[in-house]
């Protein structure tokens, strides 16, 4: 089982801002699986440390977590989909955990979440003097820090042997985890070939033979570097260059065949680009990305 939270702090002393510490480690063996600095515990920040982790260890047996508005749905909104379904959809990190098998346990209190909590604890005294000592003032410095063996040099001294049977799963042979830590929308093909979402105009290139796919119902994932991939019927048609990531929400929208039906879905309002460690990223495909002038929301003009 894995724990894992956010810690808003001035982690680079009391003349900063304050920021997050996003932070998992195993319940076994209270080991640091791994640790970045950013701006704001939201649902990039999840998705890249489920990434991080699922990447370096395996695939966990479940994440034990509170019940912030990226993990569990707080909202009232049921599509039709969901009403006949009798469940909400999970937010758009609790669908990675599905896809990925990971049960999902939520603590109902603060106490609850004793071990991850003294974890942070332990960091806010000794990481905080540690970032001061050597005048790391800044995220991108102090996620270089981490990032330079400071979490092997924390395990080597706080870890201990598990007491029990301990193994994790092996990720499958070509299992997309980038596919499935990325935000996750579903869209319509318009009729001159383009997807609009959110203030944002994909045009699609022609499929085989020179189809269309007007009118088609496709799936958009923004990666985690803010990179587009879509997919009609789980093939990729199409991919397209970065944009603002923004943190996702359900939205009623109103049925055009029916005045008074309405349908919820995830949209996104994009803001500021949270502040991403290094990775690999997903190559840029032919696709365009267009302002829309009807609904420019921050959207950067990308040829």
């Amino acid at each position: 089982m894995v724990l894992w939270d956010g810690s808003p702090h001035r982690w680079f002393g009391k003349d900063f801002e304050a920021c997050c510490l996003m932070a998992a480690m195993d319940d076994a063996t209270g080991k640091l699986l791994g640790a970045f600095f950013c701006e704001q515990e939201c649902s990039w920040a999840y998705l890249e440390l489920l990434r991080r982790v699922v990447r370096g260890y395996g695939v966990p047996a479940s994440v034990y977590q509170d019940k912030h508005t990226a993990l569990k749905r707080n909202d009232g909104f049921w599509s039709l989909e969901e009403e006949l379904a009798g469940r909400q959809e999970p937010t758009q990190v609790g669908g990675a955990l599905e896809q990925l098998g990971i049960e999902a346990i939520f603590a109902n209190s603060p106490q609850a979440k004793g071990r991850i909590e003294k974890l942070f604890e332990t960091l806010q005294d000794r990481l905080v003097a540690e970032l001061e000592r050597l005048g790391i003032r800044d995220i991108a410095s102090g996620n270089a820090y981490l990032d330079g063996g400071y979490l092997e040099g924390f395990n080597a001294r706080f870890a201990v042997v598990p007491t029990g049977k301990h193994q994790w799963r092996r990720l499958h042979t070509g299992v997309d985890l980038e596919k499935i830590c990325s935000f996750a929308y579903r869209a319509t093909v318009a009729n001159d070939n383009a997807v609009r979402f959110c203030g944002l105009i994909f045009d699609i290139p022609a499929g085989p033979g020179g189809r269309s796919y007007a009118g088609a119902k496709v799936e958009l994932r923004q990666l985690l570097d803010g990179s587009w991939r879509i997919y009609y019927q789980d093939k990729l048609i199409a991919k397209a260059p970065a944009t603002e990531i923004g943190e996702p929400f359900r939205a009623k929208r109103r049925r055009k065949e029916a005045r008074a039906a309405y349908d919820c879905e995830w949209v996104y309002m994009a803001s500021r680009q949270p502040s991403m460690p290094d990775h690999d990223g997903p190559a840029r495909g032919s696709s365009r990305v267009r302002r829309n002038p009807g609904r420019p929301i921050g959207a950067t003009e990308i040829a």
